[in-house]
């Protein structure tokens, strides 16, 4: 984790303290259970909690002495609570296993993780729609190939990022789904020395469900499928990011990111204005799809379990969730103060000569009698001429002088052929598709 890239509220849940508050309400409420079926006294849950309610504070430096000699964190853990309980914490992890404080904790982790990760989905689809329903009749250029292709508005370009975060979130919360599933089943997930309830109770303190099969250990699958969830919302940040830093491109200067009082663009040249949050964005956007195959490898375990996924997620639970959670909040920024410049786009959809006009010339020839490999021939040589030209030429002019085209249409059709608003007609039924 990078403290650059990191928000407080994500950062407080993967904190040491944090992670062994979690240990401690798993053995807490797995001991409460287990009083409950006269497993152990139930006098011993009290002292647990009795304590707690006491002393809120974790000793993460003590843990940290005793795990130096043990060499098992959970051991380690258990060890310091003892010292500070007393007698009656003998009784704690009957019947259980590592496995089962560590990868329930996880899972709750990533579940919380995931809940401020929908939140700044949420504010980021926000934003985008608030500037979609701004510019939604604002004329861009559509390119494909980075040509000129035909006019968009820059509130559709918006309204596809919408539709694809929104996509994002149904994924997400499956992801969650997937991932929120408690362990409590003991050596090789037999539940031999623990009862099944115990699970089913810690679960729903927990806010989870129980794994049907852990074999010791959570299947990998899930946090395969979670992190590839959060690499695919990595993808959609960029693929925004990328859009911005075209855009903002000297050439091109049709939306830039907000520049603000004071700031500098490079140390060299005082007239620079980068895109640097969005470059930013595509960078953390790799480094968080990078955690994806790790999470896919970690599937294949040996057996009931091993350990070689738990290095792994050590880094990747908290610097995937930590920096998506920081890229979403910062491209929510981009886009709440992005500058748009509709003149700039207008002067670069007039920039070619009216090329960008080209299909429904042909398609009104191919409706007037001309075969299509004929329309499409008397058009091209005529758009090649502007584009030769480098837009000094008007398409509109070239095809009134072309003998072959006025043959099929009038003046005033292809007059008709040029006219902008054509091209949002349909605006109102995509907004009303993806806003609902």
């Amino acid at each position: 984790m990078v403290p650059r890239y990191a928000r407080p509220a994500m950062t407080a849940i993967w904190e040491p303290e944090a992670k062994y508050r979690i240990w401690f309400e798993i053995e807490a409420h797995a001991t409460e259970k287990l009083g409950e079926l006269g497993v152990v006294p139930k006098s011993a849950a009290k002292a647990l909690w009795d304590w707690w309610a006491t002393n809120p504070k974790i000793d993460v430096e003590a843990i940290d002495a005793i795990e130096a000699v043990t060499k098992h964190d959970v051991i380690a853990f258990l060890t310091w609570v003892a010292e500070n309980v007393g007698e009656e914490a003998r009784f704690m992890h009957q019947g259980m296993t590592s496995s089962d404080v560590l990868d329930t904790t996880l899972a709750v982790q990533l579940a919380r993780s995931t809940d401020l990760l929908l939140e700044d989905l949420d504010d980021l689809l926000a934003a985008i729609k608030r500037r979609a329903e701004e510019h939604k009749y604002t004329p861009t250029i559509g390119r494909s190939h980075g040509i000129h292709a035909e006019p968009v508005t820059f509130g559709l370009k918006l309204a596809q990022a919408y539709a694809e975060f929104d996509r994002c979130k149904t994924r997400l919360i499956a992801a969650r789904e997937e991932i929120a599933t408690c362990a409590i089943s003991g050596a090789v997930g037999t539940f031999a020395n623990i009862d099944p309830s115990v699970e089913e109770y810690v679960a729903e303190k927990l806010g989870l469900k129980p794994e049907p099969v852990s074999t010791q250990v959570i299947p990998r699958d899930r946090h395969a499928m979670y992190f590839a969830t959060l690499a695919v919302i990595a993808g959609s940040i960029e693929r925004v990011a990328v859009e911005v830093r075209h855009l903002q491109r000297t050439e091109v200067l049709e939306a830039e990111e907000f520049f603000s009082k004071g700031q500098k663009g490079s140390s060299a040249m005082p007239h620079k204005r980068n895109p640097i949050l969005t470059e930013n964005l595509t960078g953390q956007a790799r480094m968080i799809r990078a955690y994806a195959l790790p999470a896919l490898e970690n599937v294949a375990l040996w057996h009931e379990r091993d350990i070689s996924h738990s290095s792994v997620e050590r880094f990747i639970g908290p610097d995937a969730t930590i920096t998506l959670d920081f890229a979403l909040a910062r491209l929510t920024g981009v886009v709440d103060k992005l500058l748009v410049y509709p003149e700039r786009m207008q002067a670069n959809m007039d920039r070619m000569g009216g090329l960008i006009h080209s299909q429904r010339v042909l398609l009104a020839l191919t409706q007037n009698g001309v075969s299509r490999e004929d329309a499409y021939r008397l058009v091209q040589r005529n758009a090649m001429k502007v584009w030769e030209s480098d837009g000094k030429l008007m398409l509109l002019d070239l095809l009134k002088a072309d003998e072959e085209v006025t043959a099929a249409l009038t003046n005033e059709q292809l007059e008709e052929r040029f006219d902008l608003d054509y091209h949002f007609k349909q605006v109102d039924t995509i907004f009303d598709r993806v806003f609902g």
